[in-house]
């Protein structure tokens, strides 16, 4: 039995949820999987598994600003607070090497969890990371490649062909060193057959994420326009922590959390779903082939990147933030000529199969 170290970003919970389906994979292929994270990911993930282990590391608690004028320089302020971050989870992997038989280190964006003693696989869709100047983008990608340049594989979830999610973000002109390996979309969910002009339960979900304050600037914003329809729908609020619940607002169901299986059911039964432009968002909604209204996070170029790119390619809606209103987004969406990519879950286990033969 190999023994394989998975350590997802907490950047958010959008790279501990795309991890879960090389997790699945590597159970089937009767692996031992020990996943280093913080509490928050860990609820998640027991959830979904109940024979995987758990090594508690503490996250990059990345805060977000609540303008968007003021983020780039609010990332740059924390920039020696994710220097140390990656030095001291390069010395927790050592110490996990020296004290564990492991066979294999599987990150996902974690730049510290590199090691020549065993294999290692950086996770990303980000070989370029988008920045307000294009300057700082090549500085960025020359840092990011350094980084990258020190582990064995790169695993990239998305498309190897031009019709892909990410575009310049996954499919850059120059590619690192190290060796590139297309997943195709990773997603915790698996299209049912659903019975063709079906009748949704709900109009509209829209599902909460990523990092506050802004988490929370947007709940405020849909809570406050809930009055301005009548249609039915239900709120994830992905809150694992919440302490209190909120009440139900007219036709609006709110949820603090729900399973994987519990969402996946939710997010079925609704005609739109309504979320952040987040990547692991994305690659799962096209997954269900869902007609997806994304919201970026202001400020955050990647999203902002990818939401004009999905609407371009008609895989989406996008409406920034500030001039968001429920009523409007659903009555667009209901005329928006939504096209879905074409599926291909074979490089994802074509991968992981030839990986595991390698070690």
């Amino acid at each position: 039995m190999r023994t394989i170290l998975i350590a997802p970003l907490d950047w958010g919970l959008g790279h501990t949820t795309r991890c879960i389906a090389i997790i699945r994979l590597l159970l089937d292929n009767q692996c031992k999987v020990i996943v280093a994270c913080n509490p928050i990911q860990k609820a998640l993930l027991k959830q979904e598994f109940t024979e995987i282990t758990f090594i508690p590391l503490a996250g990059y608690n990345i805060q977000y600003s609540k303008t968007k004028r003021l983020l780039p320089l609010m990332l740059i302020v924390q920039l020696p607070k994710i220097v140390r971050a990656i030095i001291s989870e390069n010395i927790f992997l050592r110490k996990i090497l020296a004290n564990n038989a492991i066979d294999a280190v599987i990150s996902d964006n974690r730049y510290g969890f590199f090691t020549k003693k065993v294999a290692s696989v950086f996770i990303t869709h980000q070989l370029t990371i988008k920045a307000p100047y294009p300057w700082l983008e090549k500085l960025i990608q020359l840092i990011n490649y350094s980084y990258i340049n020190r582990f064995d594989y790169c695993w990239v979830p998305d498309y190897a062909g031009e019709k892909n999610i990410a575009g310049l973000l996954s499919h850059p002109k120059r590619l690192p060193k190290t060796p590139i390996q297309y997943l195709g979309p990773l997603s915790r969910f698996s299209k049912s057959t659903l019975i063709a002009n079906q009748s949704f339960t709900y109009k509209y979900c829209i599902i909460l994420s990523g990092p506050e304050p802004q988490r929370t600037i947007l709940e405020e914003i849909i809570l406050a326009q809930i009055a301005t329809t009548n249609e039915k729908g239900t709120l994830i609020r992905a809150k694992l922590d919440a302490e209190t619940d909120l009440p139900n607002h007219n036709s609006l169901t709110i949820e603090n959390h729900l399973s994987g299986n519990d969402l996946q059911k939710v997010i079925e039964s609704a005609e739109f779903v309504i979320t952040r432009s987040g990547y692991t968002s994305v690659m799962e909604l096209l997954s269900l082939e869902k007609k997806m209204i994304l919201i970026p996070t202001p400020g955050q170029t990647e999203q902002e990147y990818l939401g004009n790119k999905l609407m371009q390619q008609q895989w989406a809606i996008v409406i920034e933030q500030h001039k968001f209103n429920l009523k409007t987004a659903l009555e667009t969406a209901t005329h928006f000529p939504f096209h879905f990519p074409s599926h291909d879950d074979e490089g994802l286990n074509k991968v992981i199969t030839n990986f595991l033969a390698s070690i």
